[in-house]
């Protein structure tokens, strides 16, 4: 069976390819390569293609055809909250649009398997502290929108005309697989953190004075190579007829909070991680963890991977790349 990864240069992408591989799976990648690089897909077959452009569903089609595709896994998508808050017809052009060239091409083709890569941001700030899908979604911006009305085509099309649908709602992802796969991007905590070390200059934490243990906030760290593994999963339950559920957390259900993050960063790398404190960034909830059950149970995958391994393989990745630092 042939597997086409939209996105699958990019960070997460790259892992469930080189996972595929291993597994012995036959991939495609389609990669506008804006964010991801070619040489993290080995083998794969690369078509370069932005699948928001206009003459996308096409070219997805004949891939799709001629690559005799099975199952699609699909990364590709614009993931910057704030950027999305600043250019909202643009994500909106860019993650419904790219998805909906995908869904039309895949029904053109007779492809009915797909594995959506939606968000923990399509909760928005829930009141609870343990997350479970059955939550209603009220994403608070339009990068958290652009996933749930992924996950609402993605269920249409499952009614209109067959289409094997399994959305995963990520919380916050980190770590590397490999040291040539560290997350290449400047967006989130760990690698934010280890930029300003490179730099010569302190961490950042916004916020100490939140109702948490620490006062900072709260968050549910999956691995990225417990991720890669739970898109794995996601294939294998598209092939099973009863299927309960197209949604599902990825997370740990365990909680860690920003400073212990820091702190393990300083744990791995030897540095020095004293942290500025800055006033709190509006919207960013107390605590947000994962109740991973369903996944567990249905799936039967689990994170197995706990922060301190987390972090030692980012601060291992961004060692093994072109800013090491010299400790």
């Amino acid at each position: 069976m042939t597997i086409l990864v939209t996105g699958g240069a990019g960070y997460i992408g790259a892992h469930v390819v080189r996972l595929l591989q291993q597994r012995g799976e036959q991939v495609v990648v389609v990669d506008d390569l804006s964010t991801g690089e070619a040489g993290r897909i080995g083998d794969a077959t690369l078509v370069q293609l932005d699948v928001a452009s206009p003459e996308a569903a096409d070219v997805l089609t004949r891939t799709l055809r001629e690559h005799d595709v099975r199952a699609v896994i699909h990364f590709a998508a614009r993931k910057q909250v704030g950027e999305s808050v600043e250019k909202p017809a643009w994500y909106y052009q860019q993650n419904v649009g790219g998805f909906t060239n995908l869904v039309s091409a895949m029904e053109a083709a007779g492809v009915d398997r797909l594995v959506f890569s939606s968000s923990a941001a399509t909760y928005g700030m829930p009141s609870v502290s343990f997350v479970e899908e059955k939550l209603h979604a009220e994403p608070i911006n339009p990068y958290g929108e652009t996933k749930l009305v992924g996950e609402w085509l993605g269920r249409s099309a499952s009614r209109a005309w067959g289409l094997r649908f399994v959305a995963l709602r990520y919380f916050n992802v980190a770590g590397a697989g490999w040291p040539d796969l560290g997350d290449p991007a400047v967006l989130n905590l760990v690698p934010m953190v280890l930029d300003r070390l490179a730099r010569g200059e302190r961490p950042k934490i916004f916020g100490d004075d939140y109702p948490t243990p620490d006062g900072t906030c709260i968050r549910d760290y999956i691995h990225v190579l417990d991720l890669a593994e739970a898109h794995l999963a996601a294939i294998d339950y598209l092939g099973v007829e009863a299927r309960p559920f197209d949604v599902f957390n990825v997370g740990t259900g365990t909680g860690s909070s920003v400073r212990e993050v820091i702190d393990e960063i300083g744990v791995a790398s030897g540095l020095d991680v004293t942290a500025d404190i800055f006033p709190r960034r509006a919207g960013d909830p107390p605590q947000l963890v994962a109740s991973p059950e369903r996944i567990n149970e249905v799936l039967g995958w689990r994170g197995s991977k706990a922060l301190p391994e987390i972090i030692s393989s980012a601060w291992e990745a961004w060692q093994a790349g072109p800013r090491r630092i010299d400790v």
